[in-house]
């Protein structure tokens, strides 16, 4: 057999999709100025779909950061891995901003979340550790513990936020640790990205008092955006000090790329020397770095930007509320839109595809393998560049559209173009 072979088989659960989706519904190109307002296919839209949470992605001060970064030091400086010739003053002076903002004693700049959180997990982790893990975690998340068991390490996954699921885990892993001799890493979210919840840090933390454990918390959405100043879930539930490992990308509130794990000075002296994957890599480039200096400095300046977002957030999750939609449980920025019934993938793309041609508004679906099966969801990530109107205009547009799936009206939409796809074929 080729390896190739399985390719001809399908694309994947998502893939399946491809031969109608593919630069409408996935791998769409959205151009323009980044911001409430795009161009999608030639026409403008009121964009729900980036993770620009403050607005600061065309904040004047950052596009300044980042020419001047590009001007001064191009994108090549420095050159070489960190360890080897491409260490430099601004990268260490970040990674002590950082370390401060989020209550840690020292950080390790990464070069990307996914790849970064892997390799935080494959490193602080060997064969004889436990990783309990929770059932909704990142695939970042799930990679990293794969990494785990490639070096034949046990892992157990404890129910979403479960508590009680937690201890039972933490029971298992505390006698299997008894016989390897290994420790215990916990692994959850700040915000879990898909359905909004924030992760039960606080009762996690508290769990220390009956088991011997770290934690790693992903905290990506909560970064910028939760807490009295912004320092992440860990400061929203009064929780710094007890988590041991605190990881966040630049991709959501920050706006940039790249990635950070704080802990303790002997912790990230550890990951420093032996994460694989920044040993052996480029150093983040310095605009990035100037950048992210900039961007952590508006942060910190400027509360109004995470005040704004948050009167976007409660101005549509109310109003969704209000209307009959379920949002689910969420208390951070990400929205939800859970649609229940007797619906099919084929009538939620009729829906969208009637918000965006017909209505001039781009959210995204997000269905199986992101979500369980059988779950079909619509994401809105507010921000803080949208306005009170947008969000009016948002919710009269999804009343109308709960109509036309209620009443049918998508149902025969999407029979009619399977009807002429058939003929087609």
């Amino acid at each position: 057999m080729d390896i190739f072979d399985k390719v001809s088989k399908g694309l994947g659960p998502i893939g399946a999709h491809a031969h109608y989706s593919h630069h409408y519904f996935t791998f769409p190109k959205l151009t323009g100025e980044l911001g409430p307002r795009m161009t999608f296919m030639g026409k403008e839209m009121l964009n729900w779909s980036l993770n620009n949470y403050l607005g600061l992605a065309n904040h004047p001060e950052v596009r300044e950061a980042d020419n001047k970064g590009t001007q001064d030091y191009g994108l090549a400086y420095p050159m070489g891995a960190r360890m080897m010739s491409g260490n430099s003053d601004l990268h260490e002076e970040f990674e002590a901003q950082l370390a401060e903002f989020v209550g840690k004693e020292d950080a390790f700049l990464l070069n990307f979340g996914y790849q970064g959180v892997m390799s935080v997990i494959e490193c602080i982790c060997d064969r004889n550790d436990v990783i309990v893990y929770d059932a909704e975690a990142h695939a970042c998340l799930i990679d990293g513990i794969r990494l785990h068991k490639a070096k034949m390490g046990d892992y157990y996954k404890f129910n979403h936020n479960d508590m009680d699921s937690l201890r039972k885990n933490l029971e298992r892993a505390t006698k299997k640790v008894a016989e390897t001799g290994g420790g215990i890493l916990v692994i959850t979210e700040g915000v879990f990205g898909m359905s909004g919840k924030v992760g039960s840090l606080d009762e996690i933390v508290k769990m220390k008092e009956d088991f011997n454990f770290r934690i790693l918390v992903d905290d990506a959405h909560g970064f910028g955006t939760m807490g009295p100043n912004g320092r992440g879930v860990h400061e929203a539930l009064n929780c710094i000090d007890g988590i041991d490992l605190y990881f966040s990308t630049f991709a959501k509130s920050m706006a940039a790329i790249g990635a950070f794990v704080a802990a303790s000075k002997e912790i990230v002296m550890f990951l420093k020397y032996n994460m694989r994957s920044q040993i052996y890599a480029k150093a983040l480039p310095m605009p990035f770095v100037v950048g992210g200096m900039k961007r952590l400095e508006l942060i910190k300046k400027h509360p109004e930007l995470r005040e704004k977002l948050w009167e976007n957030v409660r101005a549509i999750q109310e109003g969704f509320r209000a209307k009959g939609f379920d949002v689910g449980e969420t208390t951070s920025p990400v929205t939800p839109i859970f649609l229940h019934g007797d619906y099919e993938l084929s009538h939620v793309t009729a829906l969208v595809r009637d918000m965006r041609e017909n209505m001039g508004v781009f959210c995204s679906i997000v269905t199986y393998p992101v979500v369980p099966k059988g779950q079909i969801m619509l994401r809105i990530i507010p921000t803080a560049s949208h306005t009170l109107e947008d969000v009016a205009y948002t919710l009269d547009c999804f009343e109308k559209v709960q109509q036309r799936l209620q009443d049918g009206t998508y149902r025969r939409i999407a029979e009619e173009f399977l009807a002429q796809q058939a003929e087609l074929a």
